[in-house]
């Protein structure tokens, strides 16, 4: 087989092979979001304003206290918001980013699907190349117990090596379980090290220098946030029927309030 019949097989794979995805600018936009094989800017990202978030006040500021030291270029934690679904912690998180984004600040918001962790390192590789500061946001983070491989590795990125996030980079992860990785009564009867056992279910967790619980609201904070939504809109709350919305949904929670308001603001012809 001749040069000239080499070079035109491997002209016609080219052809045939998808060229490989190119990543969005990082220095063009407030969001972006990580698809395990490219970067892909997002252009409209409207976050809850930060003064909305009711009810959360002391986790909000220790959030926005960490993110703005990211910000800055200082010393910041990898965070890890647990809790009950629809306390705010996805909300505080873009809340923060879009805050300091007002206030002038070169920070951008990275999200990326649980399912590909996998992919991170290529998106570490990424990242190192720009020194804009970038909150990695994963979202409703869980492992079954068939997945404590992946918390292994998820572990492995937080605590150093060649293949750690960036300095410019830290993970802000929600969960609805404190220690991300479930824990058994039965593992306290295990006759192999138990105690090794709960340990490294444990160990994820606690690669999080901060740690913040967001814990399910009384009925005066219930209110209290939905007419906070409602004054935004220039909306009347009958308490009385806010308070039934959320007993017939059987939570009291800021995303509850939420979808009590845009009842409220469609009754009134509104659009939100």
């Amino acid at each position: 087989m001749n040069d000239a019949l080499l070079i035109r097989i491997a002209e016609a794979l080219e052809r045939l092979a998808p060229p490989p995805p190119i990543s969005a600018d990082l220095q063009a936009a407030p969001a972006y979001v990580w698809d395990g094989q490219a970067i892909r800017a997002v252009e409209a990202f409207v976050p809850v304003d930060y003064a909305l978030l009711t009810g959360i006040d002391a986790q909000k500021e220790a959030l926005l206290a960490n993110t703005r030291r990211l910000a800055a270029g200082h010393a910041a934690h990898d965070v890890l918001l647990w809790g009950a679904r629809g306390t705010g912690k996805s909300a505080a998180v873009a809340a923060v980013v879009g805050l300091l984004q007002e206030e002038g600040e070169n920070i951008a918001l990275m999200q990326c699907a649980i399912d590909e962790l996998a992919t991170l390192p290529a998106l570490f590789s990424l990242l190192r190349g720009t020194s804009r500061p970038f909150v990695l946001f994963l979202d409703d983070l869980g492992f079954d117990d068939q997945g404590a491989g992946d918390a292994r590795a998820l572990r492995s990125l937080l605590q150093g090596g060649t293949a750690a996030r960036p300095t410019n980079v830290r993970l802000y992860v929600t969960s609805n379980r404190r220690h991300i990785v479930p824990r058994h009564l039965a593992e306290q009867d295990d006759p192999i090290n138990p105690r090794d056992v709960v340990d490294d279910k444990m160990a994820l967790s606690d690669r999080f220098g901060l740690s913040l619980g967001f814990h399910a609201i009384d009925q005066d904070a219930y209110v209290a946030i939905v007419e906070g939504y409602a004054a935004t809109l220039g909306l009347t709350v009958d308490r009385l029927e806010a308070i039934q919305w959320a007993t017939q949904r059987g939570s009291r929670s800021g995303r509850v309030a939420w979808q009590y308001v845009v009842e409220l603001a469609g009754r009134n012809g509104l659009a939100i």
